[in-house]
């Protein structure tokens, strides 16, 4: 089936950021020229730069042109925030306790998820993170190791697996979900709390292009964890 007009014009501009055509801040293509370059409507064109515009991808200004966003304004987009960061900004001590840190084979379901060959090697962390020595956050999490090679050589007691991800891949995706629910028995044991407390559970997978670099699971006593949010028309 053939792409509708708008499509063939944002996949142009979406691929040519993805490549490094036009850095944070260049100026792109104009509307003109994009209508000249795939024979379409101005109000195809907008369309597309409007969408791209809608997932944070480039900034309008009126009467000046269409700019590749600052990789910045991607991850306030997609809300990427770094738990150390959250917890030093309130004034409190972050810990991390690595309860584990391996290579193994890629399970059914985690091999779709990830894009990896069933039975191939997966890096899986698990890790448990305080602020002010009470557990906050369970993370459970599976890295493809051809997005982050270096990925288990790194002290997470000293910095946090998504400070280093962003670093070292930075995402132009991110899928969640999220919901109350139970933790499993370990997920209990590891924050202190019983089976029955219920907690917020956050799913995140984040994908580079198309290639899928980590899929985590954060469970978050209810009791001690919020998300806050503020909209401004």
């Amino acid at each position: 089936m053939a792409q509708a007009p708008y499509t063939r014009v944002k996949e142009f501009l979406k691929q040519g950021l993805a490549d490094g055509r036009w850095t944070p801040g260049a100026q792109m293509p104009s509307e003109s020229e994009l209508v000249a370059q795939f024979q379409v409507s101005r109000m195809t064109v907008g369309r597309a730069i409007r969408e791209l515009q809608a997932e944070g991808l480039v900034t309008r200004v009126q009467g000046v042109g269409t700019f590749a966003a600052h990789l910045a304004r991607v991850s306030s987009t997609l809300t990427i925030t770094d738990l150390h960061e959250d917890i030093l900004a309130r004034g409190h001590q972050h810990q991390a306790r690595v309860v584990l840190s391996r290579a193994e084979p890629t399970a059914d379901g985690l091999a779709q998820q990830l894009g990896l060959p069933l039975g191939a090697p997966v890096y899986h962390t698990l890790i448990v993170h305080y602020e002010n020595g009470v557990p906050l956050q369970c993370e459970d999490r599976y890295v493809n190791p051809a997005c982050a090679p270096d990925y288990l050589g790194v002290d997470f007691t000293q910095t946090t697996p998504t400070h280093y991800l962003l670093a070292v891949a930075p995402l132009w995706e991110a899928q969640y979900s999220i919901e109350a629910g139970p933790p499993s028995t370990h997920e209990a044991e590891l924050l202190g709390i019983t089976p029955a407390d219920p907690c917020l559970i956050v799913v995140r997978r984040t994908m580079n292009r198309d290639v899928p670099i980590t899929l985590a699971r954060l469970v978050h006593p209810g009791a001690r964890y919020q998300i806050h949010g503020q909209f401004k028309p």
